[in-house]
């Protein structure tokens, strides 16, 4: 890197630091010395019941929405890249509009969908399938579903670009052995996308860890996760030091599965 590339580079980096460094070391200094100096909010952190539950939870749920937003993801992005004009079109469409979309409005959408007055459960009951509404929101699995609909357009590019440097001469040579669709795609083409279904699952795992507004929406208070939890610690409780504590532990851990990120897309560059 040139004199000329950190001078470009200098605002910017000076920018991110001011915007993302300075706040995390603040609330670094908050978890080691907030109600007193020391690493007892870190301790509280990972032996309260309470804590250690909303962990497990949120872990659970972005496994949950990880696989079914990158397996759907992969039949759109498949259909995308190897469809037909009109097919691809329409994919397209529907992975780029919610983008246009605040995920606000997406959670409230779902609300109105999910809920026991909703949409979907006005339908059935009117249709004599239900006598009592489902319930569908206030629980994990509205928050799985609104995190999914959120999620799949950002697993969608990195399967895409897997899909796009898959050699085609690969496929044409297996067609021509005897080899049948079903045999190519799971013995053939998967396999040699899998460095895009692990760069998706993990951007997707990294987003969901963060996520708040959806959960705090759809989930209703019943599936709380850690950054509604840390938003409770931080505004409700207050107890600003273990809402620290668990923000760090949070950032850690999304810095690692970062470096896992950047690691194996370095590893497929290759």
């Amino acid at each position: 890197m040139t004199a000329r590339h950190v001078l470009l580079l200098g605002p910017l980096l000076m920018l991110l630091g001011a915007a993302y460094l300075l706040p995390f070391l603040g609330v670094m200094r908050w978890s080691v010395t907030l109600p007193e100096p020391g690493f007892g909010q870190y301790h509280a952190a990972l032996s309260d019941p309470l804590v250690l539950g909303v962990i497990w939870r949120t872990v659970r749920i972005c496994a949950v929405v990880t696989v079914i937003a990158v397996a759907a993801a992969y039949a759109l992005t498949l259909i995308w890249v190897r469809g037909g004009r009109t097919a691809r079109t329409l994919v397209e469409l529907c992975i780029m509009i919610p983008f246009w979309i605040s995920v606000l409005t997406r959670a409230f959408g779902w609300l109105a969908l999910l809920s026991n007055k909703g949409i979907i459960n006005g339908w059935l009951q009117s249709l004599g399938f239900l006598s009592e509404p489902l319930t569908l929101v206030r629980n994990e699995f509205g928050v799985v579903v609104g995190m999914v609909h959120f999620l799949i357009p950002f697993a969608a590019f990195p399967l895409a670009t897997a899909m796009r440097s898959v050699d085609e001469r690969v496929l044409l040579a297996a067609r021509g052995m005897g080899a049948s669709r079903t045999r190519i795609f799971w013995q053939i083409f998967l396999p040699m996308t899998k460095n895009g279904v692990l760069g998706a699952a993990l951007l997707v795992f990294v987003f969901a860890l963060g996520f708040f507004v959806t959960p705090a929406i759809l989930g209703g208070g019943r599936s709380v996760m850690v950054a509604e939890l840390i938003y409770l610690r931080i505004f409700q409780s207050p107890d600003w030091g273990l809402g620290a504590a668990i923000s760090v532990i949070l950032m850690v851990t999304v810095g690692l599965l970062l470096g896992v990120m950047m690691r194996q897309n370095r590893g497929a560059a290759r």
